[in-house]
């Protein structure tokens, strides 16, 4: 694998793969009558306006945000394409902030405050405020857990599934430097170091430590100081998943296997059709110079 190669990042959409790369975002969807379609767009991260937010445990809530953004853009995209809101106008950059902040809230409500409320049951065994929030870290991930797996029995969420597949597929065939055909990237495994699964996983998991030291106020000052060290969680997770991602340590590769055994329920093994689209999707991205 050719590690000098830019990054390329992607997400399965409805019915479709979204690709980021070389300055431009692009979402491939097939549509009802089996076309594929393409939406090409420039990209700006806001870091090439200020530079500080590239350092190491800034960047990765800005690379959050951003991909958070950039995410339900080319979804809302694919729902269009695939047929699912035919009536439904665009969204207008209003109605698609609030559709953000309000995802944030529900994730908030899920991860953040419904652990910490259950974590005070626990009173009646200790009353160590270390012990109560790595108590309620735990609640928190087996909740993170218990979602990922109830998503995935569900019938249309494993579609979706497939089209992560076939993204990760096509990113390990562009990185292993091979044309980009189907016969090539379906050879490729679909799990890979730098899903956003094993991303969600390792900020668990590191959650866990930070709260860990925060002692035990009221509830709404245990909530407020987990969304308000959010970033900071972000920003150890993405330094660890980057690092874990380029390392070729033995011990380090071990400790990056829940992240990928997670993707066996995140991932499905795609169809050559979905193949073509995250082909499709990557090809757009990519330089006229260097297309395979």
């Amino acid at each position: 694998m050719n590690n000098e190669k830019p990054v390329v990042g992607g997400q399965a959409v409805i019915e479709g793969v979204m690709m980021r790369g070389f300055g431009k975002v692009a979402t491939a969807v097939r549509n009802p009558e089996g076309k594929i379609e393409v939406e090409v767009k420039p990209v700006n991260s806001i870091t090439d306006r200020f530079p500080v937010l590239k350092l190491p445990f800034i960047r990765g809530f800005v690379v959050l945000a951003e991909s958070l953004s950039l995410g339900i853009k080319s979804l809302m995209y694919s729902a269009k394409i695939a047929g699912v809101e035919e009536d439904e106008e665009e969204l207008t950059d209003t109605e698609l902030t609030a559709s953000v902040v309000f995802a944030l809230v529900i994730a908030a409500v899920l991860f953040i405050a419904i652990p910490t409320f259950a974590a005070k049951f626990l009173h009646g065994l200790t009353e160590d405020p270390f012990m109560l929030n790595l108590a309620e870290g735990f609640v928190r991930l087996i909740i993170f857990l218990a979602y990922i797996f109830a998503i995935s029995r569900t019938k249309d969420i494993q579609r979706v599934f497939q089209y992560h597949g076939a993204e990760h597929k096509t990113i390990f065939c562009y990185e292993a430097d091979e044309p980009l055909t189907v016969e090539n990237a379906r050879k490729f495994p679909r799990l890979h170091p730098r899903c956003g699964t094993a991303f969600l996983l390792i900020v668990m998991i590191v959650s866990i430590f930070v709260f860990a030291f925060l002692g035990w106020p009221d509830l709404l000052t245990r909530v407020l100081s987990r969304i308000i060290l959010l970033p900071v969680v972000a920003g150890i997770s993405y330094e660890i998943i980057k690092f874990s991602a380029r390392s070729e340590n033995s011990i380090v590769r071990l400790a990056t296997l829940p992240g990928l055994w997670l993707q066996y329920l995140t991932t499905r093994e795609p169809d050559d059709s979905m193949l073509e689209v995250a082909i499709a999707s990557l090809k757009a991205v990519e330089p006229a110079e260097i297309e395979n």
